[in-house]
């Protein structure tokens, strides 16, 4: 993959070392159906769920496809085919459960109060909340963006390599940086000019994993029950079908080339209706 330029990331990288700790030991006459069946049930019972074995049992495929087609290797791809049919009857592979978790406005209120009372919080939370609803983008994508990305003048933000299920480098997309959320993603912008600094480029120069730990925390402080950091990006992408956008429209902010992807996003509030109507009208 690295000779090519297409490098696996973090989590398909992280699935190739746990598959080479697993099975890299065993010789290619001992991978049949049985072994991939047990291999799976042993992920199961360590708490891997139907789509992260889904994952797995794919990336087996994809080593043992590469070992016959690109080195000639005399391996059975029918053995992870039968073994993947046998773990998709025993219910362990599957598609993973989508989550339609939207954080209440009181929610939202309180997170944002309870990082905007705390003066000494290095990374400022309660903006990158609300610019994570405003742009519908993905945590790391937030904290990637540099200041070269940014045109105030056409309020357009460009998101570098964004994350694609087929092509990843130089996914570049450029999006519009609306205020139609309830916040505003240039004003949240340029309050971060006031820290600027030319040793580090970014909008928001901060660790993106420190982030999500100050959010969970914050949530588990606060009693907010199931909310993920992740789910600031749905709640932003349902805003805009809420504020009357199409699927078209929407896609050009959120970057989904599957329309099929965000027909989940479209849990919308009853109560927006009456703008979406009020917006038609006028």
């Amino acid at each position: 993959m690295k000779s090519v330029g297409k490098a696996p990331r973090r989590s398909k990288a992280a699935t190739l070392k746990m598959l080479k700790a697993r099975l890299g030991a065993k010789k290619i006459v001992q991978l049949d159906r049985q072994l991939f069946i047990d291999f799976g049930r042993e992920r199961a019972t360590e708490g891997a769920g139907p789509m992260t074995l889904s994952i797995d049992i794919g990336a087996i495929k994809l080593i043992l496809s590469h070992a016959a087609a690109v080195h000639g290797l005399t391996v059975s791809i029918e053995a992870i085919d039968m073994a993947r049919l046998a773990l998709k009857r025993l219910c362990l592979i599957g598609k993973g459960v989508e989550r339609d978790r939207r954080p209440s406005d009181e929610e939202l209120e309180r997170l944002i109060s309870h990082f905007d009372e705390k003066p000494r919080q290095t990374i400022p939370m309660g903006a990158v909340i609300r610019f994570a609803i405003a742009t519908a983008m993905r945590q790391e994508e937030i904290f990637k963006v540099v200041w070269d990305d940014y045109a105030a003048r056409t309020k357009m933000l460009t998101i570098r390599d964004r994350k694609d299920p087929r092509e990843k480098a130089g996914n570049d997309q450029r999006i519009p940086l609306l205020s139609v959320s309830g916040f505003d993603p240039v004003a949240l912008i340029e309050g971060q000019r006031s820290s600027r600094s030319n040793g580090d480029l970014r909008i928001f120069p901060f660790n993106h994993r420190s982030a999500g730990t100050a959010f969970a925390r914050a949530c588990k402080s606060l009693g907010i029950l199931d909310l993920h950091f992740h789910d600031l990006r749905h709640e932003g992408t349902s805003r805009l079908f809420e504020a009357g956008f199409q699927i078209q429209q929407v896609a050009i902010v959120t970057g989904h080339k599957d329309w099929k992807m965000l027909r989940r996003y479209t849990h919308l509030r009853p109560e927006s209706l009456h703008l979406i109507a009020s917006g038609l009208a006028a």
